[in-house]
């Protein structure tokens, strides 16, 4: 999907076109115009966007799945006791 009111045009450059191009434009044709579509988000900030959602959704679902489902404390989820427990578990040491 493009967004036509974020486009702008942007002559092209001199050094793009044949030489009998050019030797027409100089005869009184205009020259040739691109677009070009500016990033209303630039894809740096989509990719730390991505991240911190992701992060934020994995401590979310840990706060649910611990207090809701497992009917715990929310605030325990971020005690290391409760991780180094899961863990044990996990690898069979309990």
């Amino acid at each position: 999907m493009t967004n036509d009111s974020r486009r702008r045009s942007v002559p092209t450059k001199e050094t793009d076109t044949p030489p009998e191009e050019k030797e027409r434009r100089s005869n009184g044709e205009q020259r040739e115009v691109r677009w070009v579509q500016i990033r209303l988000i630039p894809i740096w900030l989509r990719v730390v966007l991505v991240l911190v959602l992701v992060v934020v959704a994995a401590v979310l679902g840990a706060i649910f799945g611990y207090s809701v489902i497992g009917q715990g404390q929310a605030t325990d989820v971020f005690k290391t006791e409760t991780w180094q427990h899961i863990f044990d578990i996990m690898n069979g040491k309990e």
